[in-house]
């Protein structure tokens, strides 16, 4: 009937509330009439993710809310969630604000406030802010004044317990005023024994003694520290039980004398006496002795006690418990009772304060049920390799754990958000729910693996490790479970690419590259002069023979050639190697003609491909495309040659296939000739591909085939004679018109160059044989004219003013070599002259990028080391630019142990780069092969290193090395798209906010302008290296300096104390000496390492 009648309804159920509130009165109220009185708007006088949590209440409840804000809280979330929002404390400092009790009733009265919500922490505990709201005639949504003045008196709440006949922990009767009363409990009971505050808790102001010595200095900070956070700083002391469990129960009252509990919760993981972990119910939990401390929870209070509370006990190890205390306000565990028991406590709170009785709400003790397990994970942002000091500063990046059975309660966890030394460090409150411990474990766990915290530390990976120890999930924890267990401590690394990556990029933006070149080398003013060209059309050359019989035709005259041949690389091999590939189309194009005219009968110009494509587009500013062009019309007679890096095309990583046959078919369109084809591994299908899409071009196809090793070497066999000659097989299969061999480092030697280009010369007697090197050891001429003596046909020259060190070998020392025997390469040494005067002036151009800027010469260790010409001179102009050119041997070992870390390569474009970047990341992390090896499964490995371990760039002879591939985690589908937005103007910090858009999503990190800060005045850094500067071990402020200059100290001896997030924390002298200067005062703020003070030894 009465959902057919709405409006008779609405009648009926207030008359029957009413007929219930005359009942309850009439029971339990004989002496008092209460009456019902709505709430229509709550202040909650706390800040964080308290107060967001009760506003959330009253929304739901359908009343108006109002927040209050210090001024360093401008920013916080918990302002903006309310429908009102005030100043309070202006002027005072950031904890004083929430303390100040004449503005918050000021506020509550001028804002027409019906009731207030004290949170936790604060004033929630004061009884004079009770009263002080009762005299407002604003109602105080907790107990009354006289009940929390009474819980509120740690030693009076003892007393109660103690009466009712509750076991207690045996402590003062009365709150110390002195540290000779505490000597004197000290001397009764013995050792240990625990400050606490008598007017306050979560672990502030809570100290365990264990000597004698230790007194003083904790009677100090335990009373400095409840002042702090309770505005009073009266102690009492207990007797320290060890290894006992923390059991706390849920209470709830009403105005009636009505008082239930709502089963216990188990705080038992803590660390400084803060609770990190709780559970709800207690595992392993004798029902008895539930039962037990459920009635002690109730019988001592059920008198007197209105609105939500917490009794907590200690259990020892027998299964005795001890009263502690009762938390006359809502705790912040309180979440975990709310999931098992499906009530909402901020709900019951303000339904109680409204004037309603618990019965009427529907809490009654038999309807409280157990319903699974929760478990609540206090994020915080502290540092737990550094004994959980605090952590501030500002969160770049914020992604949560969410999905089902995850609740989070948080206020200051957003992107941007600031944190600040000034309050609790608490960043997110993560509760998960399951049916059993196991359950609830195993959707923590997974949620705290999804967050994403950047810009800050906090203890996540320290959780991740508490949900995974097995002592945790068999429920036998105790207050000692931290202490106890230090793999804890072994955190995972956090590995942060992105960010790092971003970081990175926002230094550049600002400050410029951290590389700068090494050299102050400036271009030579000197013009080159064009030796003389003649006029008229350059002569025949063996281009004309490819135009005119095709590339077969071309091979077969080059076979038939009387006299050794020669490929001119100084416009393009022979500058990348000295000149960081940095020559201009300019430069090439004034000597082109010349070239064309004086040296018709050279084999080929190499002249693209390679680096020539990303340099010209990335640093020189010119179209490669453009480049062919040019150079083609001015020299018509002779044949270009160009690198092809198989499937790789000109790129450091595969392409399709049409890709690279487009490329391909492009290329002949606008010049190009002969295309050498390689594979940085030797890898087959790679190789034959890019032959293919050459061929199918209309070009000379050159299958080279790299070099390493030393095949003259019998105890070297991975890379042997026979290794050559069946992979030479293959490529005269597939079609080569002509065979190279690419050695790339230099590593032919006279004997084995003879040996090599014997055996292939007597097995395809008719395929023209190119030989490639790099002069880096010196022995480059003497291994070419062993090449050429045993058959070679070709083989590569730079001009003389261009050759040598790890370019190739002299042109003009070739030619004077060769003249007058049947090895004539049949050019004019004074042309060669001629030319090498043009490019020796012109190398003057480029002395900023010229590697004999810091490399004096060749190195014969290139035969230990293997690595290439080209490679070789970036690394050392690398390590020179990073300040590391006194170590460049230490790079070259690097290098020599990544490439048997990789199974021993072939190294050369982008095999070379591989090896290269796991060498520089070995020295930068100062890494060796066994450590490498060992840690394989938790190092970040350059992505390079990760790619080829996949398989991007093809397999290696011999396969991939074992055990190393299969430690390294090979993450797939991990792709930043990275792009660059803004710079924001310099802060008073001497910083830009640098902004960007990683993945679609908005990314900024702060980034120090180095010039800026050179004008701006900042507090000194404790500098490591200088062991009398002593520095802030944390953020904070400084509440106390123990000595003055001048003074003598002892190794250990107190130097000052900061305070951070209301923990403060001593700092010892790490050594003997005199206080030399003191560079800060009480008050001061300081960052993580500001320069406290100097001792002298």
């Amino acid at each position: 009937m009465l959902l057919q009648v709405g409006g008779k309804r609405s009648a009926l159920g207030l008359l029957a509330i009413r007929r219930v509130w005359s009942m309850s009165r009439s029971a339990h109220t004989a002496s008092q009439t209460l009456e019902y009185k709505p709430i229509k708007k709550v202040m909650v006088a706390n800040r964080g993710e308290i107060a967001i949590r009760v506003f959330r209440a009253c929304t739901e409840l359908g009343i108006r809310t109002v927040a209050v804000y210090s001024e360093q809280d401008t920013g916080q979330m918990h302002r903006q969630k309310a429908d009102e929002a005030y100043l309070i404390g202006k002027g005072l400092p950031p904890v004083a604000a929430y303390l100040h009790i004449p503005d918050i009733i000021k506020v509550a009265k001028e804002n027409d406030v019906d009731a207030i919500h004290p949170g936790y922490g604060f004033l929630s505990e004061r009884a004079d802010f009770a009263q002080a709201c009762v005299d407002a005639g604003v109602r105080f949504i907790g107990p009354t004044p006289d009940v929390v003045r009474k819980m509120g008196d740690k030693v009076e709440a003892r007393a109660i317990a103690t009466s009712a006949g509750v076991p207690v922990v045996p402590g003062t009767d009365a709150p110390i005023s002195s540290l000779q009363e505490a000597q004197e409990f000290s001397n009764s009971y013995g050792f240990p024994i625990i400050f606490k505050a008598a007017y306050g808790g979560g672990g502030r102001g809570m100290r365990v003694v264990r000597e004698y010595e230790e007194l003083e200095e904790n009677y100090q900070r335990a009373y400095s520290e409840a002042l702090a956070a309770f505005g009073n700083g009266a102690l009492f002391v207990e007797k320290f039980i060890e290894k006992p469990r923390h059991i706390e129960v849920q209470i709830m009252g009403d105005k009636y004398g009505n008082v239930i509990h709502l089963y216990e919760r188990d705080c038992s993981i803590q660390r400084r006496h803060q609770k990190v972990v709780e559970i709800a119910p207690a595992t392993q939990l004798d029902p008895h002795l539930r039962d037990r401390l459920t009635a002690d929870s109730n019988l001592p209070f059920s008198k007197l006690y209105e609105n939500a509370g917490t009794v907590e006990f200690l259990v020892d190890k027998h299964g005795k418990h001890y009263f502690i205390e009762v938390n006359s306000r809502l705790q912040v565990e309180h979440t975990v009772t709310e999931e098992i028991t499906d009530v909402d406590l901020v709900h019951a709170q303000l339904r109680v304060c409204e004037g309603r009785s618990l019965p009427e709400l529907g809490l009654k003790q038999d309807k409280i049920r157990i319903n699974g397990y929760a478990i609540q994970c206090r994020v915080t942002t502290e540092d737990p390799a550094r004994g959980f000091q605090p952590d501030t500063g500002r969160l770049e990046v914020f992604r949560s754990g969410e999905g089902m059975g995850i609740r989070l309660d948080s206020a200051s966890a957003f992107q941007g958000a600031v944190i600040s030394p000034h309050y609790d460090s608490l960043l997110v409150k993560v509760i998960a729910s399951g049916k059993d411990l196991p359950a609830a474990s195993a959707k923590m766990s997974r949620a705290l693996a999804e967050f994403r915290v950047r810009g800050v530390k906090t203890n996540i990976p320290f959780l991740q490790n508490v949900l995974s120890n097995n002592q945790f999930l068999n429920g036998t924890v105790d207050t000692q479970f931290i202490d106890e267990n230090q793999d804890l401590f072994n955190l995972k690394p956090v590995q942060n690419r992105a960010q790092k990556l971003l970081h990175y990029l926002g230094h550049v933006m600002v400050n410029g590259p951290t590389t700068p070149i090494p050299v102050k080398a400036k271009p030579s003013p000197i013009d080159p002069v064009i030796p003389p060209v003649p006029l008229g059309e350059p002569p025949v050359g063996f281009r004309d023979v490819l135009l005119r019989e095709g590339p077969d035709g071309f091979a077969k005259a080059v076979r038939a050639h009387q006299g050794l041949l020669l490929m001119d690389t100084t416009f393009r091999d022979a500058h990348q190697s000295l000149l960081a590939t940095r020559v201009r189309t300019h430069d090439l194009k004034w000597i082109a003609p010349f070239v064309a005219h004086s040296f018709s009968n050279l084999f080929s110009v190499e002249n693209w491909g390679g680096a020539t494509f990303d340099v010209a587009m990335r640093f020189l500013c010119e179209c490669p495309w453009k480049r062919l062009q040019e150079l083609r019309a001015l020299m018509p007679n002779v044949p270009f040659q160009m690198l092809l890096r198989g499937a790789n095309a000109v790129g450091y990583t595969n392409y399709p296939d049409n890709a690279v046959f487009k490329f391909c078919e492009v290329a002949k369109e606008n010049g190009m000739d002969i295309f050498r084809v390689f594979d940085s591994l030797n890898y087959l299908p790679n190789m034959l591909m890019g032959m293919e899409a050459a061929g199918a071009a209309g070009g000379v196809v050159e299958a080279a085939i790299s070099y390493t090793g030393d095949v003259s070497d019998p105890t070297r066999q991975k890379y042997s004679l026979d290794y050559y000659l069946k992979l030479a097989d293959e490529l005269v299969k597939a079609g080569t018109h002509i065979l190279c061999i690419k050695d790339m480092a230099g590593l032919l030697k006279p004997d084995s160059g003879h040996l090599l280009v014997s055996a292939l010369r007597d097995r395809f007697p008719d395929v023209p044989i190119h030989v490639h090197t790099h002069d880096t050891a010196g022995a480059g001429v003497a291994a070419m004219l062993a090449c050429a003596e045993a058959g070679a046909d070709i083989v590569d020259v730079a001009v003389d003013s261009m050759a040598g060190m790890t370019s190739q070998p002299s042109m003009g020392a070739i030619v004077a070599c060769t003249k007058g025997t049947k090895l004539n390469t049949g050019i004019s040494l004074e042309k060669v002259f001629d030319y090498s005067e043009y490019w020796e002036v012109t190398r003057g151009l480029y002395a900023p990028f010229d590697c004999t800027a810091t490399m004096k010469s060749g190195n014969a260790d290139v035969y230990e080391n293997e690595i290439p010409g080209g490679q070789y001179t970036n690394l050392h102009f690398q390590a020179h630019s990073m300040g590391l050119g006194n170590k460049f041997k230490e790079v070259k070992k690097a290098y020599t142990e990544a490439n048997k870390l990789l199974g021993d390569l072939i190294k050369v474009t982008p095999s070379s780069k591989i090896v290269g970047d796991l060498a520089q990341f070995m020295v930068q992390n100062s890494l060796t092969r066994a450590e490498v090896e060992e840690r394989a499964d938790e190092l970040s490995f350059p992505l390079s290193v990760v790619e080829f371990l996949q398989g991007h760039i093809g397999i290696p002879h011999g396969g991939f090395p074992e055990p190393f591939r299969s430690k390294v985690e090979l993450e797939r589908g991990k792709t930043l798209h990275i792009k660059a937005l803004a710079l924001g103007d310099l802060n008073k910090a001497g910083q830009r906010e640098v902004f960007f858009e990683l993945n679609g999503q908005l990314r900024s990190v702060l980034v120090k302008d180095t010039v800026a800060m050179k004008e701006m005045h900042f507090h000194p850094k404790a500098l490591k290296d200088v062991r009398g500067q002593i520095g802030a071990p944390m953020p904070g402020k400084v509440v106390e300096v123990k000595v003055k200059q001048g003074q003598k100290v002892e190794k250990g001896q107190p130097l000052c104390v900061l305070s951070a997030m209301k923990m403060e924390m001593v700092v010892n002298s790490p050594l003997s000496g005199t206080v030399a200067k003191i560079y800060v005062t009480a008050d001061s703020t300081l960052e993580g390492d500001d320069l406290i003070l100097e001792i002298t030894e």
